[in-house]
């Protein structure tokens, strides 16, 4: 079972002198074989599991138009114009008029609005479609301390886990 903690200090995330013990398809590959380790007893602080081969996906997910651009942009003005109203409201009373939540609203909305505007007519029509985008390794190696590698090769062997070795370069 994996942890994320909150904030980790980046030496924990490191090795003195890592050496491969494997090479798997896929993060759950990668598991298995230190989970492995670790039913046999193996020290598994020793072992880092190190997405490699980095590559960027970008899902298209619809068309960019003028409308959805403004739609999006009055959308999220309207949402920071309602929280400082409400903070304004903690703080002014009105007499009569507009609440002050109702106006900060609509002078959100409008700011959004002319903000995405801005922000789409400065792209110049190089980017019309939105996306999102994911970072994803390729492969996964699992890296031990050099003093424990060869132990955590013959418990993987012992256990059936085939790893595809170390990297090639």
């Amino acid at each position: 079972m994996s942890t994320q903690p909150g904030r980790v200090p980046f030496g924990v995330l490191t090795l003195d002198y890592p050496m491969s013990i494997g090479v798997f398809a896929t993060y759950s590959e990668a598991q298995r074989a230190v989970d492995s380790l670790s039913d046999a007893g193996f020290p598994v602080q020793n072992c880092l599991i190190v997405g490699t081969d980095l590559r960027q996906l970008e899902r298209v997910t619809g068309r960019l138009t003028w409308g959805r651009v403004l739609l999006g942009g009055a959308l999220s003005g309207l949402w920071l114009g309602l929280f400082v109203g409400l903070i304004f409201s903690l703080f002014v009373t009105t007499q009569g008029g507009v609440p002050p939540v109702f106006s900060t609203m609509v002078f959100g909305a409008v700011f959004g609005a002319v903000w995405a505007a801005i922000g789409y007519a400065a792209t110049r029509g190089k980017h019309d479609y939105t996306s999102v985008s994911r970072i994803v390794p390729s492969r996964f190696e699992v890296l031990a301390e050099h003093k424990v590698a060869q132990q955590a090769r013959e418990l993987l062997a012992k256990a059936g886990i085939v790893t595809a070795g170390p990297p090639t370069v």
